[in-house]
């Protein structure tokens, strides 16, 4: 499971000129799913998204959790974070988990997080328009398959 986390002023999600959801301040993040994903890989990034210290203390020193400063946060589906892109120059998804083995991941990656945070989905699948206004800009990649 590879996430992309960016703290953000505010996020949301259109899809077919319709907003689905929006935040103010919190996290908006981009979330893929590999095809050897588990509910293990689920665990491990909800607890790293909660505990990662990125939002400033009373000092301006990143030393805060989204625990911490509350806020809330943007999950979106996003496959394309699977993209391996080593050979030629078309992006092959074949790493990327497929239908609803892939949903259910991401909406226990989702229910997970709305018991600490409120969380607020994408529309799996959709051809969404994301909006973010990126804060620092903070932008941390994190992928469970590299926890060593």
């Amino acid at each position: 499971m590879k996430v992309v986390i960016q703290k953000c002023k505010d996020a949301s999600v259109s899809v077919d000129n319709k907003l689905i959801n929006k935040i103010d301040s919190g996290l908006c993040i981009l979330v893929g799913i590999s095809v050897d994903d588990t509910s293990s890989d689920v665990s491990y990034m909800v607890n790293k998204v909660l505990n990662l210290r990125i939002f400033d203390d009373e000092n301006n020193v990143m030393n805060k959790s989204i625990l911490d400063v509350g806020g809330e946060i943007l999950s979106i589906s996003q496959f394309t974070l699977q993209a391996d892109t080593r050979k030629g120059n078309r992006p092959s998804y074949i790493n990327a988990m497929k239908g609803e083995d892939a949903i259910n991941l991401y909406e226990e990656f989702n229910r997970e997080l709305n018991k600490s945070i409120k969380t607020y989905p994408g529309v799996f699948g959709a051809d969404m328009l994301i909006n973010i206004l990126n804060d620092g800009p903070t932008t941390i990649i994190i992928d469970s398959k590299k926890t060593a």
